[in-house]
């Protein structure tokens, strides 16, 4: 019988909707879409919103390193690793103008034994982020 085990980080930001931060099957450990929020605040580092809510401007590799970090969190938080990720699903709002800031970061925190990785393109995220991450990683 498998065992599935679901698992929340106390300091990474609360998801959006209901669902953890992570599911664990065996030695692999799911993680649910992971954006540049931070815990206990609506702020996300390197957006600025209108009055509506509506993004003003952003800086993507602001965001690239709080999502990096934020995956971090819910890694270690689950008893996993960054060298530990073995694939990543990457959604960027605007490739044309993002993807080769994001590549280069991605090639600093992966300079040793990258992941797989597919990287995406999709016109909105469910808040006002230009990234989210989807990873898989062994414990």
């Amino acid at each position: 019988m498998t065992v599935f085990t679901s698992h929340d980080s106390s300091k990474a930001p609360e998801p959006v909707g209901l669902y953890p931060h992570a599911r664990r099957v065996g030695n692999l450990l799911f993680l649910s879409g992971v954006g540049p929020r931070e815990r206990g605040s609506k702020t996300i580092p390197g957006v600025t919103l209108d009055e509506n809510g509506c993004i003003v401007s952003y800086d993507i590799a602001l965001q690239c390193h709080s999502v990096f970090k934020n995956v971090k969190y819910i890694l270690e938080d689950c008893g996993s690793s960054w060298d530990k990720i073995i694939d990543v699903t990457v959604f960027l709002t605007n490739m044309k103008a993002d993807f080769a800031t994001y590549n280069r970061l991605w090639a600093e925190y992966f300079s040793v034994n990258p992941p797989c990785r597919t990287t995406i393109e999709i016109n909105k995220l469910p808040t006002p982020i230009g990234i989210e991450l989807k990873v898989i990683a062994s414990v």
